[in-house]
């Protein structure tokens, strides 16, 4: 997926400066890496939040088309607003395509419902790790990595080492010494049942008030001679 952004050089700065762009609809930006000097940038909010919300967006190589002067970058950082779920600043750094880069890429789990663990036996997908950082060419950069489940039973894992990736991008944990569990299919949690006990055989009897006229248990006061007791 090819994702071009529109951009024009920004030439006033400061925190007055970005507050008022994002009143007028627009996002205050920055380009920066390649060798070359940072250049801050104006983005209109609502093409790129458009743009924005694809995945594609947050781990591809995309096109800057800075007024005219197109160039391949990486989305680098960004902030948004806590309430109002809007971008408030974005980072995108220039792209050598002779140069690897370190990407995160999320993940797309596939097979689950086939897996024995699930089918057979009724376990529980657990998503350790939902992306990844790696290391390509960006000639070779995925905008996602399939990781299949089909042969995972209950109790077992599958790590970054099982994972078929294209040739020439590798895990950076991986290439640490650090195997980790991606996803791993667990018993599912035992259901616990209500039970209603059965009352003991006597005991509604033993629980009920005397009948009428019933004589009290031997060495026990009835009602009457306890109000007697206290006149007296």
């Amino acid at each position: 997926m090819k994702i071009e952004i529109n951009a024009t050089k920004r030439d006033v700065k400061g925190t007055g400066a970005s507050r008022r762009l994002r009143h007028a609809g627009s996002i205050p930006g920055i380009l920066y890496g390649g060798g070359k000097d940072p250049v801050s940038l104006d983005l209109e909010h609502k093409s790129l939040f458009l743009q924005f919300r694809h995945e594609a967006f947050h781990a591809s190589i995309l096109t800057l088309n800075l007024e005219g002067s197109k160039e391949s970058v990486l989305l680098r950082d960004y902030q948004m607003h806590p309430v109002r779920n809007t971008i408030q600043h974005i980072d995108f750094q220039r792209v050598n395509e002779n140069e690897k880069i370190h990407v995160k890429v999320p993940f797309h789990f596939v097979n689950a419902e086939v897996s024995p663990g699930v089918k057979l036996n009724g376990g529980i997908v657990a998503h350790i790790m939902t992306e990844a950082n790696i290391s390509c060419l960006p000639k070779n950069l995925p905008e996602f990595i399939e990781v299949d489940l089909a042969a995972l039973d209950i109790g077992q894992s599958i790590h970054l080492s099982q994972i078929k990736v294209v040739e020439g991008v590798e895990f950076v944990q991986l290439s640490h010494g650090n195997d980790a569990a991606v996803a791993s299919v667990a018993k599912p949690r035992a259901v616990v049942e209500e039970v209603i006990a059965k009352p003991v055989e006597g005991a509604a009897d033993a629980a009920a008030p005397a009948a009428d006229g019933a004589k009290p248990a031997e060495g026990a006061a009835s009602a009457d001679e306890a109000k007697s007791d206290k006149a007296k």
